[in-house]
């Protein structure tokens, strides 16, 4: 019981910490504080501080060292693979430069997953594909989650693809959609329309059309993106 405690307090410590860092309470080149003034932030005792700062140096955020103390990385040496410091990030301020970089990072990796997914995916993976689409048709009638629904269906082609690399991508892309949806949600009488686009790439993969899963899966993202640009001059998500 005190180890599953101890473990939620680290985990507990090195969000917040990561948080911070990630949003910019603390500079690239600042140190954190020391192991005192943290012990009395949190009421936690050295052990677990200790367990939370090695967390953020497995994930490139910070450098600890002996005498010199826990120093901020900079932002282009972090893991930005890493789900949590995708999530910290998205807290920061002026977040839709961040959000236009997933959109740009998924054009060049769904497209290329869709096609490889109409050569490869096995039943199991176009009955995962096909449950997504169901829950989001399900949505549209105030049903199933839409959200989760979304990202079911691309997470599902990246299962699809067989390739690995972009399996482990996966959290990313979840990251992404969680919270670009808001910003490229259609209006409800769009939803439909939606979903059938969701369903065409569905389809093309299903026939083992590479090419078209491809284009289809495109298209899909470049109409994200146009939303996203347009979201952007409105100054949503600033």
């Amino acid at each position: 019981m005190d180890l599953q405690i101890n473990s939620n307090l680290t985990d507990r410590i090195a969000a917040s910490l990561g948080q911070a860092i990630a949003v910019g309470e603390y500079a690239p080149g600042s140190k954190l504080p020391t192991e005192t003034e943290l012990a009395q932030l949190f009421g936690a005792s050295r052990t677990v501080l200790r367990e939370a700062v090695k967390m953020l140096t497995a994930k490139g955020l910070v450098d600890a060292r002996p005498r010199r103390g826990t120093v901020v990385k900079p932002e282009i040496e972090w893991n930005l693979a890493d789900p949590d410091i995708l999530s910290w990030l998205l807290h920061r301020r002026g977040v839709m430069p961040l959000i236009q970089e997933f959109a740009d990072v998924r054009m060049a990796i769904e497209p290329s997953a869709a096609a490889l997914a109409a050569r490869n995916a096995k039943p199991e993976h176009i009955a995962e594909m096909k449950d997504a689409i169901e829950r989001m048709r399900e949505s549209v009638l105030g049903g199933a989650d839409p959200l989760m629904a979304d990202i079911d269906f691309h997470v599902a082609i990246l299962k699809g693809s067989e390739n690995r690399f972009f399996w482990s991508l996966r959290f990313m892309v979840s990251v992404a959609l969680r919270f670009s949806i808001r910003l490229t949600d259609p209006p409800q009488q769009d939803k439909h329309g939606n979903v059938e686009d969701h369903n065409r790439i569905l389809l093309a993969i299903e026939a083992g059309d590479a090419p078209l899963a491809e284009r289809r899966m495109r298209n899909l993202l470049a109409e994200a993106k146009a939303l996203l640009n347009e979201a952007q001059v409105r100054g949503e998500a600033a």
